[in-house]
């Protein structure tokens, strides 16, 4: 057994039970800090290369300090080891392989240096297990609406103390031209939480559009019950924002249970919010019933949606045009942010002229390719044909059900758009090869010609450099933000061109992630084909030695 070391027993449990208290942590890491700290100062007396234990009885504050040795037939490091010999006299009866406590004389004093590296050791197992309680606390806190005081600002960031922890508000989460000031007390949203090396981070903001959620749940009582609901909401911070709401009771309104007697409960969440404007506009789940009434004061004449581009083409009256993009396109920019769509504003006369133009385009087009006078095109058109392939691949009983067709008629019609098709077709695959575009990528499925002109002219001309990609790459929508104009009738506003150039190569082919992951699969293939030679080259080699040895 270790004999006990001369301490003060009385002394030690004091200093476990204070640091636990103060820094509200577990007792049993503060005993387990003093006991690695006393053995470090123990390793420092007796020698770094001894395997030196200690421990602290937490309930009597007895301490006990040993060495530990392995029994060993030949010795190579003395420090740790002991030969058969010199282990029974440790300890009889113990054999190869066993551990010995070896108990060393008490320390009855730590010297000045040792005291210093043991109150380090302390230190910094206290701070290590001070960061993980915080951690602990907040790390499923986030999207917690949480009141701190503000302890300093830092170059444009807020430090705010939440009482066991700090958290910062980042210049671009604060709500813009607020002034913070030291000491005032804030409301933020914890938005999240990281492990760092110096401490969790906590991350809040004011900026957020759940924090003006969060808001709105504790003014309105039947938010916080679930009887109405945000279902969307979109934030200019400091300025305008607009939230959709649904109410799961049809006696109960949720635009006047929102605002509130008064305008009581809007105002409440206002004023937190710096003055910012708030918009509340009821929930739909018919998405051109929604655009408008996100829309408003605008008043809204056409709504047209595109599905798969997700974008939505909104037609205002020519006096509207200026209110429904609003002042700087706030009004449409928050619009197509509670929506989840790209909203495109334009007057009866600009929509008037697209249509035509669209309509003559089309017509054109099938007067070309199908080799048909301009009245047929037309009438193509008419009937909401817009490509070659809906022509070519339509049921014919369709095609014949249009007024002035017969089955003959359509007969021809089809078979003129599959030829046109077929030139198309050969027209590409010329350019193709004219890029360099390797035959391996036509066999690849789910790509047309046309596609793999578009991915030669990228640069991607082989399967590795297909392989190469990520499906995002190949695949992804670019994204462009809503047309808008200022309030002079000046030309329309769109983001830097940078960001409408992010997309995939084939983004504008509508493929699915499922196709695009088919294709990036299907180009990878040979990667693995000189595998399995190499896999089979040992059972070759095992058959061959066996059929030499039974020779």
């Amino acid at each position: 057994m270790a004999s006990p070391m001369s301490a003060n027993k009385a002394e030690l449990l004091a200093i476990a039970n204070a640091v636990a208290s103060e820094k509200m942590i577990d007792k049993s890491i503060v005993i387990e800090a003093l006991e690695e700290a006393i053995q470090k100062a123990a390793r420092a007396r007796f020698g770094q290369e001894n395997d030196i234990r200690a421990r602290l009885d937490p309930q009597t504050g007895d301490l006990r300090l040993w060495r530990v040795v392995e029994v060993v037939e030949e010795v190579d490091d003395y420090f740790k080891q002991v030969d058969v010999e010199q282990a029974q006299k440790l300890e009889p009866g113990s054999a190869v392989g066993d551990f010995i406590v070896d108990p060393l004389p008490a320390m009855d004093d730590l010297g000045r240096i040792d005291a210093q590296s043991a109150k380090q050791v302390i230190f910094q197992k206290v701070r290590d297990a001070e960061r993980e309680r915080q951690y602990e606390e907040f790390k499923d806190r986030a999207g917690e609406v949480i009141t701190g005081v503000i302890k300093s600002v830092e170059f444009g960031h807020v430090i705010v103390n939440l009482g066991r922890a700090e958290g910062v508000i980042r210049r671009d989460q604060q709500i813009p031209r607020e002034a913070a000031r030291v000491g005032e007390r804030v409301r933020a949203l914890i938005s999240k939480v990281e492990r760092n090396n110096r401490g969790p981070q906590i991350f809040l903001s004011r900026a957020h559009p759940d924090f003006m959620r969060k808001l709105f749940a504790q003014e309105v009582p039947e938010i916080y019950d679930g009887i109405i609901e945000i279902k969307a909401a979109a934030r200019d911070p400091g300025s305008r924002a607009k939230i959709g709401v649904i109410s799961h009771d049809s006696s109960i309104d949720p635009v006047g249970a929102c605002v509130g007697m008064k305008g009581s409960r809007v105002q409440a969440v206002v004023q937190e919010l710096q003055g910012e404007k708030i918009d509340i506009i009821p929930w739909s789940e018919d998405t051109a019933t929604f655009v408008v009434n996100a829309l408003q004061p605008a008043t809204v004449s056409r709504v047209v949606l595109d599905e798969e581009e997700s974008r939505i083409e909104v037609v205002v009256p020519d006096d509207q045009l200026s209110l429904a993009i609003g002042r700087r396109g706030q009004n449409v920019r928050l619009a197509s942010q509670l929506t989840d769509s790209q909203i495109d504003i334009m007057t009866e006369e600009e929509a008037s002229e697209k249509r035509s133009k669209e309509f003559s385009a089309r017509s054109k087009m099938f007067e070309e390719e199908l080799d048909v006078d301009e009245t047929l095109s037309q009438l193509l058109v008419a009937e909401g044909f817009a490509e070659l392939e809906e022509v070519a691949y339509v049921q014919l009983e369709e095609l014949a059900t249009i007024e002035g067709f017969d089955e003959e008629l359509a007969e021809e019609l089809q078979s003129r758009a599959q030829e046109a098709l077929e030139r198309q077709e050969a027209a590409h695959r010329e350019a193709r090869r004219e890029l360099g575009v390797d035959d391996a990528l036509a066999e690849l499925p789910h790509l047309s010609e046309e596609m793999l002109v578009v991915l030669g002219k990228a640069g991607i001309k082989d399967l590795d450099d297909l392989a190469d990609l990520a499906t995002d790459e190949l695949i992804a929508k670019k994204r462009e933000a809503p047309r808008r104009r200022n309030n002079d009738a000046g030309p329309p506003l769109r983001r830097p061109q940078r960001e409408q150039d992010k997309g995939g190569v084939l983004g504008a082919f509508g493929l699915t992630e499922e196709q695009g992951n088919e294709i990036i699969m299907a180009a990878r293939a040979h990667w693995f084909e000189d595998e399995e030679p190499a896999s089979e080259a040992p059972a070759q080699a095992e058959e061959a030695a066996d059929a030499e040895s039974s020779q």
